[in-house]
């Protein structure tokens, strides 16, 4: 009797299950976007959308690469491990709350409907009538879906720059904690302001950040900034009177290889940012992204050379992805002549950066705050100085243009800056209070390839001083 009465309540819970599991599928069906009418710009659009969402996706070897080779190895496992979760925990946690935070109807400051992309799409190719509940994104023809996988790994790649610059002593569940903080709460009301519509895109001047100087590569950095400070310098790193100890990368072929991966990903990141086959704005946006990348890498060689004495490579690496940050922003509204100078400025400011941060004793294992943080804002304001009305009637100072553009990109810096310091602060001292964020002084000095993980990148080799560094 006893096992006909459970199996009776096995039945009835089975029953209510299905109905269950066929509600939300019903859900799925009616809210899922309609089948599109295909015609030939359609087609080329969306698929040029998904092939640069793709190029971007790549990019996440790329920071892996480049942040384990400039890291020691008894590191490397870790930093791999949170380059791959980094990815894993944006997609999961962007996808059900953070995209319709960004792009989603709701108000100047945070978008409030569009949870699991529930909601109508909103593509010409399936009628301007609707708006659907992402109305912000109306103005590009391609599905809904098309629209997010890119939009996703842009918010990937803005979680995966806090990575670098707490790299080598932070516990990797608390680095997992802050990224779904970054895919939940400071990226997507950030990105809103900007990208979905908010008050800086609605200003009577708007704020302009074609493919996110501001929107990833700042709000990334200004986490970074205040992770690094928490956390404090690496064991070793300074001495009490001052000094600068040089923790140097164990594989600088490895670091190479990654920044070149990085800026092939770039001709997806930017232009990709067109949303759309245009010939036209597509070839201007990668000219200017190239350019800009190879003088930065130029002019931080010479400066590295003036202060250091030496053509450092990991500053040349560097120089080359602190022009690219800069141009992000501006790429679509400057000349080839802009995104030199730009680059340039780019690959000076990084190398000084990079000094600067050790001097106030910022200890930034790979220079992430540097590249991202300081030629975020450079890119950005350079927008308000160098567009030359090459598309859209956008004309900077330097142009003819008068100050406005530049105001309106000084306004969305400040606001930005103060928003993300702000939650950043406040979502870094939780984890701490609650799960610590500092691995244990013994295990920083061990690796935290034993400690977090169990196991290490090159275990059939016998370390030394100069392959463990300092400690």
């Amino acid at each position: 009797m006893v096992i006909k009465k459970y199996f009776y309540v096995v039945l009835i819970l089975l029953a209510l299950t299905t109905f269950s599991v066929a509600g939300v599928f019903a859900e799925e069906a009616a809210s899922a976007p309609a089948a599109p009418s295909w015609d030939a710009k359609f087609a080329a659009d969306t698929v040029w959308v998904l092939i640069t969402a793709f190029l971007v996706f790549f990019m996440n070897l790329g920071f892996g690469m480049v942040e384990t080779g400039l890291c020691r190895s008894k590191n490397a496992v870790n930093i791999l491990s949170k380059n791959v979760i980094v990815f894993c925990v944006t997609t999961v946690f962007f996808w059900f709350i953070g995209f319709g935070i960004m792009f989603g109807n709701g108000s100047p400051f945070f978008g409030a409907s569009g949870w699991m992309l529930y909601g109508a799409d909103n593509s010409p190719a399936t009628g301007d009538a609707y708006q659907g509940v992402f109305a912000s994104l109306n103005w590009t023809g391609v599905p809904l879906y098309a629209k997010f996988i890119f939009q996703l790994v842009f918010a990937g790649t803005a979680a995966t720059i806090v990575s670098g610059a707490v790299a080598e002593r932070i516990k990797y569940f608390s680095f997992f904690a802050f990224s779904v903080a970054m895919a939940i709460v400071i990226y997507p009301v950030a990105g809103h302001w900007i990208w979905g519509g908010g008050w800086l895109a609605t200003m009577k001047t708007p704020f302009l950040d074609f493919a996110g100087s501001t929107v990833v590569h700042s709000i990334g950095g200004w986490a970074a900034l205040i992770g690094a400070i928490l956390l404090g310098p690496r064991i070793g790193k300074y001495t009490k009177d001052g000094k600068v100890n040089a923790i140097p990368g164990h594989d600088m072929g490895m670091a190479t290889l990654g920044m070149f991966v990085l800026w092939f990903g770039w001709f997806g990141f930017n232009p990709g940012s067109t949303m759309a086959a245009d010939p036209d704005a597509i070839a201007r946006v990668t000219i200017n992204t190239c350019i800009a990348g190879a003088v930065g890498g130029v002019a931080a060689t010479f400066a590295a050379y003036l202060m250091l004495g030496k053509p450092d490579l990991s500053m040349a690496l560097n120089g080359i992805l602190a022009g690219l940050v800069a141009i992000t922003a501006p790429c679509n509204w400057v000349t080839p002549f802009g995104s030199l100078i730009i680059g340039t400025v780019a690959g000076i400011l990084v190398v000084y950066a990079v000094l600067f941060f050790d001097k106030v004793k910022v200890d930034d294992p790979v220079g992430a705050i540097s590249v991202h943080l300081v030629n975020g804002i450079w890119g950005t304001l350079s927008l308000g100085l160098f567009a030359a009305n090459v598309s859209g009637g956008i004309t900077g100072l330097f142009y003819g243009g008068g100050i406005a553009q530049l105001i309106s990109q000084i306004k969305g810096v400040v606001a930005v800056g103060v928003y993300v310091v702000v939650v950043s602060l406040i979502v870094w001292l939780v984890i701490k209070s609650v799960m610590g964020l500092r691995v244990e002084e013994d295990e920083e000095r061990e690796g935290l390839d034993i400690g977090e993980h169990g196991m290490q990148a090159y275990p059939d080799f016998v370390g030394t001083s100069s392959t463990r560094g300092i400690v």
